[in-house]
């Protein structure tokens, strides 16, 4: 139940972001659920053995190289699914940064 409800969070966190963000279309909330959970499953998968990969990296930069690895991952969903779409890393960058801020304050308010 936890999962599902993370992930409709998620969800409400894109769709918000997306509103903020310039370089950032989101079609609907349903789209922004699907997003959230490709991201999801994309930051699982791939992005788990990419920072498995860039673990030396990541240590020397104190963890900048999974805000970047996330930062791809959703560049990945974007080019591979219609109805969210992001014009560049930098807008990449900066969803990243609005969802995280507005997770902390689902948590926050939560209070997980």
């Amino acid at each position: 139940m936890r999962i599902i409800i993370e992930i409709l969070l998620m969800g409400l966190a894109l769709l918000i972001g997306a509103h903020i963000v310039p370089g950032v279309h989101v079609a609907s909330y349903g789209t922004a659920i699907i997003a959230a959970l490709l991201i999801a499953l994309a930051n699982a998968t791939i992005g788990f053995v990419l920072r498995i990969l860039t673990f030396p990296i990541n240590f020397l930069t104190l963890g900048l190289m999974s805000f970047v690895i996330t930062v791809l991952m959703i560049l990945l969903v974007a080019h591979n699914m219609s109805g969210f779409a992001v014009s560049g890393f930098i807008a990449a960058a900066i969803l990243a940064i609005v969802v995280a801020l507005i997770k902390a304050i689902f948590g926050a308010i939560t209070g997980d």
